[in-house]
């Protein structure tokens, strides 16, 4: 299963929250942007309060679809109707449609509590959105955008390449 590498992982748990969440917050407000209707296709499911927690980190991003909204935590999980629970990797790739949800759900890499219904909705929203984060966190590197979505870029292919390995 695809871990977090040590050089990254450390330092995220390290950084202040304040600065992860406004990094999050950078990269989803980049991400509507380039993707206006993204959250359209959750019909009633807009209202639904999500959260993402990486299995590999201490942290919790959480989505309101309705208010446009991002927030991270640590510690325990904030209130949410579905929450999805798995490797940073794993959470990142489905988020792109780089991965099967329904094979990860079913493999146990991933686990959902609360309302799978709106966490249905939600996969069915990203599939064909072709979210690219690397370029969006690139975007916010100013100058150094080639430098940092080259280095985002090796960084996804090594981690679901390792996924790859260990699924087959």
């Amino acid at each position: 299963m695809p871990k977090l590498p040590p050089l990254l992982a450390k330092p995220v748990e390290f950084l202040p929250l304040w600065l992860v969440e406004r990094a999050a917050r950078g990269i989803f407000s980049g991400v509507l942007k380039a993707h206006p209707g993204l959250f359209e296709r959750l019909g009633d499911y807009r209202q639904t309060c999500y959260c993402f927690s990486p299995s590999d980190l201490s942290l919790h991003f959480r989505v309101v679809p309705a208010a446009q909204t991002l927030s991270v935590s640590r510690g325990e999980p904030p209130p949410a109707d579905a929450r999805i629970e798995g490797p940073l990797a794993l959470l990142l790739g489905l988020l792109e449609g780089r991965c099967d949800a329904d094979a990860l759900f079913f493999s146990r890499d991933l686990s959902v509590i609360g309302d799978m219904e709106a966490m249905l909705a939600l996969r069915n929203a990203l599939d064909d959105s072709a979210i690219d984060l690397p370029r969006e966190l690139g975007a916010l590197a100013g100058p150094f955008s080639p430098l940092v979505t080259g280095a985002a870029r090796h960084i996804r292919t090594h981690m679901l390449a390792e996924r790859q390995a260990t699924w087959n």
